[in-house]
């Protein structure tokens, strides 16, 4: 598998992707909305054969602490096409995506997702580095540092993009 970073006519093929691996049109739409507003840091797609079959989006978080503000950034959403799940696809692009963030010069990347897969690739509970999500969920959203030290005095509520919301 090859991973690149996504270009303009892949969209229709990402779309496709996200809407056969979530089984709804809503993360496609998400998707579609985060590039439109400019908010998508980093996408990725991996291919194979020339075929599109798995897809990774980064953008931009907000970090509230009383009237502090700070910046992070947010994985997801994430996909690889349901006859190719459980296949390394999902693994290999939150690696590549992680290290572009982090030659990008961003710090720390925070998740929502299952409690067994993100850990492998440095994410930890959250609440244990002191930030929570806006809408709660504990027991799934994850946090890593992609420099150590960055969560240092730092805390906070966790607030995606609007175009979360909105989908």
């Amino acid at each position: 598998m090859r991973i690149r970073p996504e270009r303009p006519e892949d969209h229709a093929a990402v779309a496709a992707l996200h809407e056969r691996a979530f089984g709804q049109p809503a993360e496609a739409r998400l998707v579609a909305a985060l590039r439109a507003a400019g908010a998508a840091t980093v996408s990725l797609v991996g291919e194979r054969e020339g075929r599109v079959v798995g897809h990774v989006l980064f953008s931009p978080v907000t970090v509230r602490d009383g009237a502090r503000e700070w910046g992070a950034i947010g994985l997801g959403p994430l996909a690889a096409l349901p006859e190719q799940q459980r296949s390394g696809i999902g693994a290999a692009l939150v690696r590549a995506g992680l290290a572009e963030c982090r030659a990008l010069g961003h710090r720390v990347v925070v998740v929502l997702g299952h409690a067994a897969y993100y850990p492998r690739f440095g994410f930890r509970p959250a609440a244990e580095a002191g930030l929570r999500w806006e809408h709660g969920h504990e027991e799934s959203f994850f946090v890593a540092e992609l420099e150590p030290g960055a969560l240092a005095g730092r805390r906070g509520v966790v607030r995606y993009r609007p175009e979360f919301s909105a989908v």
